[in-house]
């Protein structure tokens, strides 16, 4: 429920902390895009150790954001404006708008309906039946029965 509203807020900040270094030292405009590309880079690291190699829950179920787009775009506005106030306002409304629309070619597989012992679900439904996460009432009953089904 969280994931449209915190993750780009969150990367936000460190993309505007590189683009000020870059900017204000080079007169580069890709301090944006180098640091959405390094999370891009630690983020598959930790997902395939930490989700895969700890656990083996499925890698095609805990993929980064795409983030990189709106890296350009903030890089691009900043370009081409020149202006730290057209940037923050521009850029970050950009940024902030283009999340959604970018991530949703990789959502959009798991809105196909499919019918399992005559109940019509979407696979995300289905995937959530399945792979019951930690911090839902399931899967804290589990846990006081002691079965730890997830892992």
């Amino acid at each position: 429920r969280m994931w449209p509203t915190v993750t780009p807020i969150v990367a936000m900040c460190f993309a505007a902390a590189a683009q000020s270094f870059f900017w204000t030292r080079f007169r580069l405009p890709i301090g944006a895009t180098t640091v959405v590309l390094a999370l891009l880079i630690g983020e598959w690291i930790n997902r395939y150790d930490n989700f895969w190699g700890w656990t083996f829950f499925p890698i095609n179920l805990v993929f980064p954001s795409a983030l990189i787009p709106m890296g350009f775009w903030l890089d691009i506005v900043l370009m081409i404006s020149g202006s730290w106030l057209v940037t923050a306002l521009l850029g970050g409304l950009g940024w902030g708008l283009l999340f959604y629309p970018i991530n949703w070619p990789v959502l959009a597989q798991y809105h196909q309906a499919t019918e399992i012992d005559g109940v019509l679900l979407t696979l995300a439904d289905l995937i959530g039946f399945n792979y019951v996460r930690t911090g839902t009432p399931e899967y804290i009953r589990m846990v006081k029965r002691g079965t730890l089904r997830t892992f």
